[in-house]
């Protein structure tokens, strides 16, 4: 008796679906650690720029390193502080005080 190759495309695929989502599990602790660490570069990098440098908030992606596409920027100008955040998801906050430069508010445990 041979097992017909549709159940067979199924079994293959739930596999895949298994090992794909353990894989994701096991790496989840590096993937948040390198997305909060992106999220710290942008956040400081656009808040140097936009308040300490005076340049436009769309300018300072200029300054950030190669392969940052996915770190989208918000500023708030009565706080003077910029919102980092990677993939919607992981996000930092640098706020700039005068004569201190931006600092990033602590990672939440």
């Amino acid at each position: 008796m041979t097992i017909a190759p549709r159940k067979r495309r199924w079994g293959w695929l739930v596999l895949v679906i298994v090992v794909l989502i353990g894989a994701g599990v096991a790496c989840w602790t590096s993937i948040r650690g390198y997305a909060l660490t992106g999220a710290s570069y942008g956040a400081r990098v656009a808040c140097s720029c936009r308040y300490a440098g005076g340049r436009d908030l769309s300018d300072c992606r200029k300054d950030f390193e190669p392969g940052m596409t996915l770190v989208s920027l918000s500023e708030d100008n009565a706080t003077k502080s910029v919102t980092a955040r990677f993939a919607m998801m992981f996000a930092q906050t640098a706020t700039y005080k005068e004569g201190q430069g931006c600092m990033l508010q602590p990672w939440a445990e």
